[in-house]
């Protein structure tokens, strides 16, 4: 990257890679949920919904992670802050978002709540939310009560349609800058959208994760009041043996209130309490007046200052905090000296907000005292909100209009809110705290147990904070993709991570995810490895070899692993359970058949040789420097082989995946007998063996003589092999040659399947199930129980999985993104001149490139506005979560100096806000699942991105 041209933010990111202090080292680390979680769960059965349910998250010490409302953290979760607020109306504060649990749910768990991500840089240096909190009394029981209630066939009940959003809500948008990597500046603006006036608490909390109570670390931090000043700063002081001292001043405060971050065991479970100052202290000081509960000393572990306003509609409150490193008082003691600070440059001074030469430019001299705390504070803010522009503009193609660039900015701010701190130490869990009484025996033999090895202390990427407040591998790999786009670093650092001793398992085998570590996802991380690799050499003209080597050689043995567990037979079939698709199949398909049956599975298998060929072309890109390569690439050149023959030859029966009566790959039910039964569902795991595709160009070829040998030998000796796959010996479009499971026959059935819109084709991309199922559903009778795969594109109406996904029709961003992927590699090779009718029967025909643009414009049509305003997005909910308010477009101003326009970065218009849901209808494009998984479902961004640099975006309507 030039640095001549580098904006501040880009600057930001250039320090995170030094020996400095780094950028990163506070952000959005706060989980939005911890109660629920696998890792708070030490109960004999695993019901970890039971063991620590959300009325127990006000009052009980979580053990491994913290969570509140729109949070932030150090990178280790040890000092913690986040927003609570009270409308005088519910029965507790709103310290966390509420949601109901996986039984509670019609389709398993879900957040009963309305935000959105707004903004966030990749260095944390600007970000921004918004909240809406009812005025009238939180419906909690209500929520519970119509949840349980549905069944399976009905769609969600949700906060909206309770009626307690219909005209009187608040709006509170929380707000960080940070003046210095350990200088944080924070504002919530509080706006009432009601009719009438109304009474908002707003108590901003800080507080250390409880880690003294365990009996492994005694030593206890502090947090204590400093005197107050004469300007009306109360200052809040933490102290913490592993971080540095830091204070928290709270601008114009009615009080602040002090307790500690203890268990109340009183209230959850009759039994005494260790102090009289506990974890819901504060809420019953505020809530029932409960005067002597907090701590009079003003010291403890967790503290809030309390602000209450009376706000007229459609007026707005703001406080002011800032959370920043100290140093110590002097001797005669008084209030702390601040370190951190404002940019050296005044706004006349810099009146274009030019970037700093290096990112540390922008900082303060030290400070004298705490009226100085909030002199500069709105002019920071306004300068990271600039360069928050500035970056984003810099990374957004020029073709692209507002809306496009909106969309791109919030999903990838999506992505970076979703960080998480995730705390989950295997074998201290199994064995418990010293602490603590000891867990039951049961738990030796259940969940994880065979996981000890594992580690996780780390930010991670979440699917969603509140949905998924946990890693899953396979989710992982395609976050690091639009995550690449801002932040390469970040992004291969989630890669090395997962694969370091202490979380790949020693038999090779990746994490999955908490719920259990065992369960078999896709083995996509060499894809992402080079995916990410091709991005940052494409921004910076240098791809990292190191890390690209270093996932390649962990690859080896997650392969091997794969070879030997999940090929039962060795014959290059491969099975391996749900592999993320949850309920798409006939069967349970991570249960075991009690008579011995087995599925040799199509997904399975496909993913397999798409696994080859990453690695084959890895060790090619490799081989360019280190010949020693070539021997490896050639090994994984004939796995492919193998893979392709045994599609074709199951167990040397003459029997394939390939179904020709259906033109479709299916899965095929194997009986200790000896039958095959193909299973003949129309689904996406008979499009996946279009997955495995990879295009080499023959100069590539010419230049690594060893394994051109080894290619010419297999050429000449196993023509019965080379012959499986397709176009080898032909050279195509740039001398290329490709490798790909679908030979053209085969290839032109899927596609015409796929782009049919009676079956896989919707509007707003390629359907999880084919609508052909819609009218002809597939049905099995096994020993008298009759197994129906219908076409439905909503919600699930089975408990495959808790029945909170469903891949029987639904839109899904992941397998979408990797079919358009093989599309652009079919067309590297077989160019302009082979097209494809598109949609089917349409008599319209085009290149395998303008069909994968064609899918990206589908998918990205899903934010969209159409003529009448409506976004797909939100048709679920009838439009509900942004109301009637503003249904056309218009776009935000740009930022300046002088502060008059609305920022880019502050859409308060309900039209500028978006959610990006785990999946979509596969009709109508409706959001459903988790609202808030900018996990997989922001690779909108990176489809955007692509699209506007090949200028083929579609426009809105």
């Amino acid at each position: 990257m030039n640095s001549v041209a580098m904006n501040a933010e880009q600057a930001r990111l250039q320090e995170n890679n030094s020996t400095e202090e780094p950028w990163h080292f506070w952000g959005p680390y706060l989980a939005e949920r911890a109660w629920g979680t696998v890792r708070e769960d030490y109960s004999a059965d695993g019901d970890a919904w039971d063991y620590f349910p959300h009325d127990h998250a006000r009052s009980r010490a979580y053990r491994w992670n913290e969570d509140g409302i729109g949070g932030i953290s150090d990178h280790k979760g040890r000092l913690c802050f986040a927003f609570a607020f009270w409308n005088e109306r519910d029965p507790f504060l709103k310290e966390r978002f509420f949601g109901v649990s996986g039984p509670q749910g019609n389709h398993g768990e879900d957040v009963k709540e309305l935000y959105w991500y707004i903004d966030n840089t990749p260095s944390h240096s600007f970000m921004r939310m918004i909240y809406r909190y009812p005025q009238t009394r939180f419906p909690y029981e209500e929520l519970v009560a119509q949840s349980g209630a549905r069944s399976k066939m009905e769609g969600e009940f949700e906060l909206w349609d309770t009626g307690a959003l219909d005209g009187n809500f608040f709006d509170i948008e929380i707000e960080y800058a940070k003046a210095t990597p350990n200088d944080i500046l924070i504002r919530a603006i509080a706006t009432n959208c009601g009719s009438e006036p109304a009474i908002l608490h707003l108590l901003p909390t800080i507080w250390f994760r409880n880690t003294w109570s365990w009996g492994r670390d005694n030593r206890k931090p502090n947090l204590r009041e400093n005197s107050k000043t004469e300007s009306k700063i109360d200052i809040v002081e933490a102290t913490d043996h592993a971080l540095d001292r830091y204070a928290l001043y709270c601008e114009n405060a009615d009080e602040v209130l002090f307790t500690e971050n203890e268990t109340n065991a009183e209230r959850l479970w009759g039994l005494p309490n260790s102090t009289p100052f506990v974890k819901d202290s504060i809420n019953d000081r505020v809530v029932h007046g409960k005067i002597d509960i907090v701590n009079p000393q003003r010291v403890g572990t967790k503290a809030a200052a309390h602000y209450k306003f009376m706000i007229a509609p459609d007026e707005t409150r703001t406080i002011r905090l800032r959370l920043t490193k100290i140093d110590s008082p002097g001797s005669t003691g008084g209030p702390p000296v601040l370190r951190g600070g404002s940019p050296r440059r005044s706004s006349s001074e810099n009146p274009v907000c030019e970037a700093p030469t290096g990112a540390r430019e922008a900082r303060a001299l030290p400070r004298e005292g705490p009226r100085d705390a909030f002199s500069d504070f709105d002019k920071i803010f306004l300068q990271r909100a600039v360069e928050a522009d500035e970056f984003y503009a810099a990374l957004a193609p020029s073709s692209l209009g507002e809306e496009h660039r909106a969309i791109q900015r919030q999903a990838l701010s999506g992505l970076l809110w979703n960080k998480q701190f995730y705390h989950y130490i295997i074998e201290q869990w199994l064995e418990g705290d010293p602490g603590q009484p000891p867990p039951p025996d049961e738990r030796w033999h259940g969940r994880n147990a065979e996981w000890r090895h594992l580690h996780n202390e780390h930010v991670m990427s979440m699917p969603d904070k509140w949905e998924f407040p946990w890693y899953a591998s396979w989710d992982l790999a395609f976050h690091c993709i639009p995550l690449a786009l801002v932040d390469p670093h970040f992004a291969k650092a989630q890669l090395d991570s997962i694969v370091r001793e202490w979380y790949q398992h020693p038999n090779g085998q990746i994490p999955a995810y908490e719920w259990n570590f065992a369960d078999v996802n896709p083995p996509v991380m060499a894809w992402a490895a080079w995916r990410v690799y091709q991005i940052e050499r494409k921004q910076t003209g240098k791809g990292d070899r190191a890390f690209l080597e270093t996932i390649f050689h962990k690859m080896l043995i997650a392969f091997t692993w794969w070879v030997n567990r999940k090929d039962s037979e060795g014959n290059n079939i491969f099975q391996g359970g749900f592999l993320g698709l949850d309920n798409i199949g006939v069967f349970d398909r991570n249960s075991a058949f009690p008579d011995g049956s087995h599925l040799e599975q199509s997904d399975g298998t496909s993913w397999m040789g798409m696994f080859s060929l990453n690695l084959m072309r890895i060790a090619l890109e490799l081989a360019r420097e280190n010949h020693v390569y070539e021997n490896i690439a050639t090994k994984f050149f004939e796995h492919f082989l193998g893979i392709a023959a045994a599609m074709n030859n199951l167990g040397g029966q003459g029997i394939g995946l390939w179904n020709e009566e259906d033109e479709f790959y299916c899965d095929v039910l194997h009986t200790p007998g000896g039958r095959y039964l193909p299973l003949k569902v129309r689904s996406l795991v008979g499009l996946m063996p279009l997955l495995a595709v990879e295009t080499i160009q023959w100069q590539l070829i010419e230049a690594l003589p060893g394994f051109k040998a080894r290619l010419e030998w297999y050429l000449a000796n196993r023509p019965d092999l080379c012959s499986l796959i397709s176009r080898w010996h032909e050279p195509g479009m740039g001398e290329r040659r490709l490798v790909a499971l679908t030979r053209g026959h085969r290839m032109k059935c899927l596609l015409r399947r796929m782009l049919d819109p009676d079956e896989f084709l919707s509007d707003y991309g390629v359907r999880s199930v084919s609508k052909f199922h819609k009218a002809h559903p597939y049905k099995l009778t096994v020993r008298g129980d009759e197994k129906i795969v219908n076409y439905e594109p909503a919600e699930s109406r089975t408990n495959l999985f808790g029945g909170n996904s469903n891949w029987r029709g639904p839109v899904w961003f992941p397998i979408n993104y990797l079919l358009i992927e093989s599309l652009q590699q079919f067309h590297h090779y077989y160019g302009d001149d082979f097209k494809v009718e598109c949609p089917t029967r349409s008599g319209n025909f085009l290149t395998l490139n303008e069909i994968a643009n064609e899918l990206s414009n589908r998918l990205i049509k899903i934010w969209l506005r159409g003529k009448n305003g409506e976004r797909p997005f939100e048709r679920a909910s009838g439009n509900s979560p942004n109301g009637a308010q503003d249904r056309q477009w218009s776009p935000p101003e740009p930022s300046n100096m002088d502060g008059k326009p609305e920022r880019a970065s502050s859409p308060r218009r309900a039209n500028q806000r978006y959610l990006f849901h785990e999946y979509f209808h596969g009709d109508t494009g409706a959001g459903l699942g988790a609202s808030h998984q900018t996990g997989w479902t922001g690779l909108v961004a990176k489809l955007i991105q692509q699209q506007g640099e090949f200028g083929t975006i579609a426009k809105s309507s």
